[in-house]
């Protein structure tokens, strides 16, 4: 038996006396049948977080309700995004040579982690062509060719790509390309990519190198939303591996692709599940 169909909200806003009562109560007020609630107060800066999903038991289509909602939180000064379960985000997966986090994802989708759609594998080489093929997905190549006007033609095409497919989210799946301040504000939607460090530390380049040049004794692995300022974006799962004297760059490589999987998947399924809420240059994930 399958289960009910339900709305998630995330809000954010001025903190005020007595926010939880009154989304509660409106939620009541729609006929809803509150599932899961949870909420974070941000002490230095005085706002009020909370997600909350429920289950609609009222005549209001889903989109009917979700309006109604956002317009009860706009008047109370919050903001509101609202998310039905019976929605499948589509994803694109844009990837380069690398492609260990490409086949965990793409099998983690296959098993049902993920209520979501592949719907386009996007790389500048063609390493992982056949492999993309074999798992039933598109593949496109599309080739930068050198300098800013090429990158910005192939940018072009992928933009043009997304919004024919009309794709919600984009994974970074080790895509070793710098999205450009432009094609990040003309998607204008979620881009998480996967830095093979824990930031802020060893951003840019050669991040392993980096850690075993200093004799670090951890390696890590971040998810965060891409921005324009490269590596700076509001990051969404981390995680950690310790390392010693004995292990060379290549031992650092193989235990950080481990993490790289693991990090990245997590942050997927966090967004998809409308866990994680972005205020400034910070996340607020709930659990």
């Amino acid at each position: 038996m399958s289960q009910a169909a339900t709305l998630t909200a995330l809000l954010s806003g001025p903190d005020q006396p007595g926010l939880v009562a009154r989304v509660s109560g409106k939620i009541f007020e729609l006929g809803g049948n509150i599932l899961h609630a949870d909420q974070h107060r941000d002490m230095e800066e005085g706002i009020f977080f909370q997600r909350i999903e429920w289950e609609p038991r009222s005549a209001y289509t889903h989109e009917e309700e979700s309006n109604a909602f956002k317009a009860f939180a706009d008047n109370l000064g919050m903001s509101a995004q609202v998310t039905s379960s019976k929605h499948r985000t589509r994803v694109a997966l844009f990837v380069s040579k690398e492609d260990h986090c490409f086949h965990d994802l793409v099998l983690r989708w296959k098993a049902g982690e993920y209520n979501a759609d592949l719907v386009a594998v996007v790389s500048n080489h063609l390493v992982i062509a056949d492999a993309a093929k074999s798992y039933g997905l598109p593949f496109h190549l599309i080739a930068f060719e050198p300098g800013e006007l090429g990158k910005r033609k192939a940018e072009d095409v992928q933009l043009k790509l997304l919004e024919e497919l009309k794709v919600e989210l984009v994974v970074l799946a080790r895509y070793m390309q710098v999205l450009s301040a432009d094609f990040l504000k003309r998607f204008g939607k979620p881009v998480i990519n996967i830095h093979h460090s824990f930031l802020p530390a060893f951003a840019g380049g050669k991040p392993y190198h980096q850690a075993h040049e200093r004799g670090v004794k951890l390696i890590g692995a971040t998810a965060h939303y891409a921005t324009e300022q490269l590596d700076e974006g509001p990051i969404i799962q981390q995680d950690v591996v310790r390392v010693t004297h004995r292990h060379g760059v290549p031992d650092l490589v193989r235990k950080g692709r481990d993490l790289e999987k693991t990090v990245l998947a997590q942050a997927i399924r966090w967004h998809l599940q409308s866990r994680v809420l972005v205020y400034g240059r910070k996340t607020v994930v709930f659990d």
